[in-house]
This record gives C-alpha cells, structure tokens and sequence, in this order.
C-alpha cells in the first residue's frame, strides 16, 4: 500500500517558467522563476535548493512528478528526461501529470462538484492548447470531459459552450483577449498558470490510486504535431 502522505517532488519546465515544488501534505517549497529557454541550466540547481530548504534528500522521495505538457517540445523534453533520471537514480516511480489538467485542479479548488472549466494556453502560432475538465469529489483529480487538443481562438467558445463550461482560465485568455468575450464565461484572468506546486498536489492523488509508472516508461504528452521550425520560419520570427 502506498504511502498516504507521501512526499513529492515536481518539476515543470513546459512554458518560459522553470518551476520545482517539494510537497508533503501541507508542508511545501516552491521555486518559480521566469528563465525563458534557459530551463536545462535552471532546473537541476532548482531541484537543489528546494531539497536543502526541506531538508530532505533524493532518497526520501516517494515519487517524482513532471509537467507532462502540453507546452514547448524542448521544455516537455528536459521535463521528463530529469524527472527520469533523478527518480531511476533512486529507484522512484514518476508521475507524469498534464499541464492543462493541473491548471483546472488549481481553478476548481474552491469551486462547487460538478462545475466545469475550460482551461486554455497559449500555443504560440496564433493557437492554444485546450481542454475542459469537471470537478469531482473532494480528493479526486478533475474528470477529463475534453482531452487537450490545439485549437484555433474562434474555436474555444463553441467548446466551452459544447461541454457546458462555466469558468475558463489559463494565459490564452490574455493572448485571445476577444476570444470568450461575450461567451458567458467567468474569465479568470487571475490565474494565467499551474505551478509545479500544483503539479505536485495533483500528483499525490494521481499517485495514490497508483497511476506512476517506472521512470523508463515516463513520457510527455505532444499535442502539435509540428515539433521543430525550418531556418526560414525561425528568421521569420515563428515560435512553437
């Protein structure tokens, strides 16, 4: 039998922040920290100081989460890969938890069982990555009504609307500003982004109905199928 209070350590490097959280129950460090692309220098010196500021080690984790994506390919990538190799090291299972998924178990929190939210980012391209989830029980993960997906801006609404969403959160709102205008939808400009805090969080129950896996079996979740820029997009200023 599991641990019922285990302690966890997440990491997320899926977006321009780097962020690592040490979770135990209540008890918690968070780094966070707008680095750009600069996440494979940031992150293990991260996974450092918050282990130092718990007091504990490696050895005394239960398991290790990650941002599983969707996000930024390279991001999704040094994710994973450190999460892989930090929890084989000690022989650790991994947690992989959706992005998308650890935004709604933050938005939900204080809400009602039952109320959906369509939780959206930003997916550069003139995109964003999307899925609506329903809150369940108390200490239970939000139900995924909707996978993630990309969708175009003018498609968010007519999903929201489709699943009966009432709240919408995440930082496509403030890339799509006109996007959920007029919707119907309590916008929640106030909560552009999980942290790894909330990965963390979300990763216990995941890890107590026992959904880890060996770290060699950890892998992220690729939504866009196009990974890589050609030299004339990157000089065109494109990004992924």
């Amino acid at each position: 039998m599991p641990n019922t209070d285990p302690l966890i350590l997440a990491l997320d490097t899926a977006t321009q922040f780097c962020s690592v959280a040490l979770a135990r129950g209540s008890q918690s460090v968070l780094e966070d920290e707008g680095t750009g692309s600069g996440h494979s220098e940031k992150v293990l010196l991260m996974v450092d100081s918050v282990l130092k500021k718990a007091g504990e080690d490696l050895g005394g984790l239960d398991a290790v989460a990650f941002g599983a994506g969707p996000g930024a390919f390279t991001g999704l990538r040094v994710a994973c890969g450190v999460a892989q190799g930090l929890a084989w090291a000690r022989e650790k299972p991994v947690v992989a938890v959706g992005n998308l998924q650890a935004l709604a178990f933050r938005v939900l929190e204080c809400e009602a069982p039952g109320t959906r939210v369509l939780a959206a980012i930003d997916a550069r391209m003139h995109q964003a990555y999307a899925a609506v989830y329903e809150k369940g029980g108390d200490g239970q993960a939000p139900k995924e009504l909707e996978p993630p997906a990309l969708f175009n801006p003018e498609e968010l609404a007519p999903l929201a609307g489709r699943l009966g969403a009432g709240l919408a959160a995440g930082s496509a709102l403030a890339a799509f500003p006109d996007a959920l205008r007029g919707a119907g939808l309590r916008l929640l400009q106030d909560e552009p982004r999980a942290t790894a805090l909330d990965i963390a969080r979300l990763a216990r129950i995941l890890f107590l109905e026992g959904r880890s896996v060996p770290a060699e079996q950890a892998a992220p979740l690729y939504v866009r199928n196009r990974v890589a820029l050609t030299i004339e997009q990157r000089a065109a200023g494109e990004k992924l």
